[in-house]
């Protein structure tokens, strides 16, 4: 099914796509390309129906990319596990800086929640809207991320002062 974007579509996909690439690379998995997460994002929106249609295109797109993460995250567990009964795992983390090993430790909805709370400065009502869920859920998931990254982090002090 091809269809022609119209100008008004074109325009939202520009002033959305920037904050969506970068919620995206939160919320994916360390081996995809946020891109294609958005792209995939905005693929599966257009094939219902038009961005204009929708009350709120940017949570409607948020909500998306962390589901398709999400599942993309459950399929990439599988095979590793799947490649560990073959033989030794390729360490994927030794791309990534050691900084990140443990944010990359949450959950996608957890990145989220801290990404749209921390970096965009957003309040939880907010926060609940986009991911669709509520504020007491929203304000939960980031307290429980946040003594995660904690706990994760004083392991790792103490790691290294032993």
């Amino acid at each position: 099914m091809k269809r022609r974007l119209e100008a008004e579509e074109r325009d939202l996909v520009a002033d959305l796509y920037p904050s969506l690439r970068r919620f995206a690379s939160v919320v994916s998995p360390p081996e995809d390309d946020p891109n294609d997460l958005v792209q995939e994002a905005l693929l599966r929106t257009l094939r219902r129906g038009s961005l204009s249609d929708l009350d709120n295109p940017g949570a409607y797109l948020r909500r998306t990319v962390l589901n398709l993460a999400s599942s993309r995250r459950r399929s990439l567990a599988r095979q590793r596990r799947a490649l560990a009964r073959l033989g030794p795992p390729d360490d994927v983390r030794a791309e990534h800086s050691w900084d990140m090993e443990e944010l990359l430790a949450l959950p996608p909805r957890a990145r989220a929640v801290l990404y749209l709370r921390i970096i965009e400065g957003r309040p939880f009502e907010e926060i609940a809207g986009l991911l669709g869920c509520s504020r007491v859920a929203a304000r939960a998931t980031a307290s429980r991320a946040t003594r995660r990254l904690r706990a994760l982090l004083s392991e790792e002090v103490r790691d290294e002062t032993a």
